[in-house]
Order: structure tokens, then C-alpha cells, then sequence
């Protein structure tokens, strides 16, 4: 991408951690923010919610059946 001085260095070096931590390229970054709306942060947000979830599966924290029950029925429908 040739054109990195046309965005702030704040909103660059964002991208750029992003697009290191995920499996993104920069531009897939920016096509889902204008094509989706899904802001910086938003990402941001989400990739810390996937990597903190793989953090909890790699040390063996998984959900028990019990607690998948409750959430289940704590939504459906009487």
C-alpha cells in the first residue's frame, strides 16, 4: 500500500498491529471498516475477544455442559 501518508500515524500504526495480530492484510482491514462499518476499534476489540478466548482454550478452560445448558435455556423460548 503506497499511500500510508494519506491516514493519520495514529490510525497507521493501529492498522498495522492489527493486521499483525490477525490473519488480516491491512487492506482487508479497511475494506470490512467501510463495506461492514465496523470500526478500528471494534476489530480491535474482537481480535483481543478471539485471542483471549484461544488463551482460555490453550490452557484448557472450556465450558462445562452444565453451564452450556443454562445459557441455552436461558434463551429459549416457553
Amino acid at each position: 500500500m503506497g499511500r500510508r501518508n494519506d491516514i493519520s500515524k495514529d490510525l497507521d500504526r493501529r492498522i498495522e498491529a492489527l493486521a499483525n495480530r490477525s490473519s488480516l492484510t491491512r487492506s482487508q482491514i479497511i475494506e470490512d471498516a467501510l463495506a461492514h462499518g465496523r470500526s478500528l476499534a471494534w476489530q480491535e476489540k474482537w481480535v483481543e475477544g478471539v485471542q483471549a478466548g484461544r488463551d482460555d482454550a490453550e490452557r484448557g478452560n472450556f465450558a462445562t455442559e452444565d453451564e452450556i445448558a443454562l445459557v441455552l435455556n436461558k434463551y429459549a423460548t416457553r
